[in-house]
């Protein structure tokens, strides 16, 4: 039971790992220390979901609809370069009186971006029901394949509220328009990038 556990929390958490749309956000938000808990909160329930239906099996209904998948990456492209070009346009102005102050967009505004970000983005999908519901398919006893699927949640919640609460000790270098600016320059190349690879992927 341990083991699979283990393998579970290992592998949820070396998939969100790396730094893409969502985790730049709740980086964001963290920094301002804004609506995180809530934020959090949202990000890893909604993991949570996706990786209890991977491991029940979610290939079934792409097999009922299989246009699912190209829809979802046209959808979550567009609204990468959407969010990109806010970005950018945030560093062009460099008004950050409000972010400098800790204020935030309202906390309904900041949890509907949030879950754009997760349920439009095609590579939660590939990444949730595709990889860890096939690596559960390595336990098939029903004890060892909730043990695997804990661990899995449990490195969402760990990793999201990390993430967000750690942000705040990069808080001291972010205590200008500049250093703002370049972080949401940086923010807006990953957007951007992460679209392109979305559309010419396929």
């Amino acid at each position: 039971m341990f083991g699979a556990a283990a393998t579970g929390f290992a592998t949820g958490f070396s998939l969100i790992l790396a730094i893409g749309a969502q985790n730049a956000f709740v980086l964001r938000q963290g920094l301002i220390r804004a609506h995180v808990f809530w934020l959090c909160l949202l990000c890893a329930v909604s993991d949570a979901i996706l990786i209890v239906a991977g491991i029940a099996g979610f290939g079934a209904i792409v097999a009922v609809w299989p246009a699912l998948p190209q829809i979802m990456t046209i959808g979550g492209a567009l609204f990468l370069l959407a969010y990109g070009a806010s970005r950018f346009w945030a560093a062009y102005k460099g008004d950050y009186a409000l972010v400098l102050d800790g204020k935030s967009a309202s906390l309904w505004v900041t949890l509907a971006t949030a879950a754009a970000f997760t349920w439009l983005n095609p590579h939660v999908y590939l990444d949730t029901l595709g990889l860890i519901g096939a690596i559960s398919l390595n336990f098939p006893e029903a004890g060892l394949k909730l043990a695997f699927g804990v661990g899995a949640v449990t490195s969402s919640f760990v990793f999201f509220f990390g993430l967000g609460y750690g942000a705040r000790f990069l808080a001291p270098i972010m205590t200008s328009a500049k250093a703002w600016r370049i972080m949401d320059a940086l923010i807006a190349v990953v957007m951007w990038i992460l679209a392109s690879v979305l559309l010419f992927s396929h």
